[in-house]
């Protein structure tokens, strides 16, 4: 009896631009192997005929082959079998972003709805220095929308609320980003000294991106990679690329850019973590651990003192519970964050509690 040959997995290939159709390199890909996905597909912006500027120079518009489709219903057929390709080979817990303007986006919003993709923001990327509008019967397109998906309902997806915070000193970061469309030394240039890529994204875009929503050593996939920007910013960060671009004057362009880009030292690739992804610590471990003893006292922004109980609740009067409850019963307050609230006596200072609580997370992750 001949024992069969084992199937041997097909192997990601990370750091590496393919080429090829798009749809048919990620259907050859391991499944459940990516993290996260940026996609910058075709606009089909129905283009008809040349656009002149008022001194009838000719505008270097995006007419190329790849942007023409035949009709909606074909474009239609195409975003259904890409999006399905990347649902495919997302993580559980991945995510994918997608870029477009007003010619498609709706369609591919559509549509990732329907393949149960769950919609976690829509963001608008308002261009500081958009190219105007020349014929003058239209608004100034100053704009185009990103739409950031989680594969499913339910997915835990990286999002690094405070890395982003903390790239708009110290604000919550809004779902409209100003940014620079690419332009001057970022600019990729082809041999004749025109644009390499009609439509390159700069880098600034994909830094708040893979920074906001990718940790270093993640799986990035783009399946329009044109000149490199994806691969370009995720290799400065720390996390592995993988490029799917069938044009090969692109690809040749990307190769290029790619050998000069340098990984960020290990230090720098830190960001600021989220409190909620960092270890739960109940209050009543600080009692176990005797950094805080039964009976001890501690005491509210407004003098109030609660006395510990050996199973970590706290006790005022008649009000018993945990040091959250106890705290927005004395506040009169649907809530509490007790761990600023209550502070402990060390020494003729008061302290807060949650000093206590980040000594025990620095052992745990030591």
């Amino acid at each position: 009896m001949t024992k069969s040959k084992k199937t041997e997995a097909p192997v990601l290939p990370l750091n590496t631009i393919m080429s090829g159709d798009c749809i048919e390199v990620m259907n050859s890909l391991p499944e459940a192997s990516v993290d996260l996905i940026f996609a910058d597909p075709p606009y089909n912006l129905q283009l008809k005929g040349n656009l002149h500027r008022p001194d009838n120079s000719m505008v270097d518009a995006v007419d190329d082959h790849w942007d023409q489709f035949d009709s909606f219903a074909v474009y239609d057929r195409f975003t259904k079998d890409w999006l399905a390709a990347a649902q495919r080979l997302l993580k559980p817990n991945g995510a994918i972003w997608v870029i477009g303007s007003y010619h498609n986006i709706f369609r591919v919003g559509a549509e990732l709805q329907n393949q149960g993709y769950w919609i976690l923001n829509d963001v608008v990327w308002r261009k500081s220095n958009p190219m105007p509008n020349f014929r003058g019967k239209r608004l100034t397109n100053a704009h185009e929308t990103m739409i950031w998906a989680s594969k499913s309902e339910g997915a835990k997806y990286t999002f690094n609320y405070e890395a982003l915070k903390s790239l708009n000193e110290g604000v919550q970061m809004r779902s409209d980003w100003v940014l620079p469309i690419c332009n001057g030394h970022e600019r990729l240039k082809d041999e004749k000294g025109d644009k390499a890529h009609p439509t390159q994204k700069p880098e600034s875009l994909l830094h708040r991106i893979l920074v906001a929503t990718t940790n270093p050593g993640d799986v990035v996939l783009d399946p329009f990679f044109g000149t490199g920007t994806t691969g370009a910013v995720a290799k400065k960060l720390g996390r592995d690329y993988i490029g799917i671009e069938r044009e090969a004057a692109y690809r040749e362009v990307a190769e290029k850019r790619l050998k000069s880009i340098r990984k960020f030292d290990r230090t720098s690739l830190e960001v600021t973590t989220s409190k909620r992804a960092e270890p739960r610590i109940p209050f009543g471990q600080l009692v176990e651990r005797g950094l805080l003893n039964p009976g001890e006292e501690l005491v509210s922004p407004r003098g109030k003192i609660a006395k510990i109980r050996a199973d970590g609740t706290l006790v005022v009067s008649n009000t018993k519970g945990s040091i959250h409850q106890v705290g927005a019963k004395l506040e009169g307050a649907p809530s509490c964050n007790g761990w600023t609230y209550w502070h402990f006596r060390r020494e003729g200072k008061t302290v807060p509690i949650d000093i206590l609580r980040q000594q025990v997370r620095s052992e745990l992750s030591g």
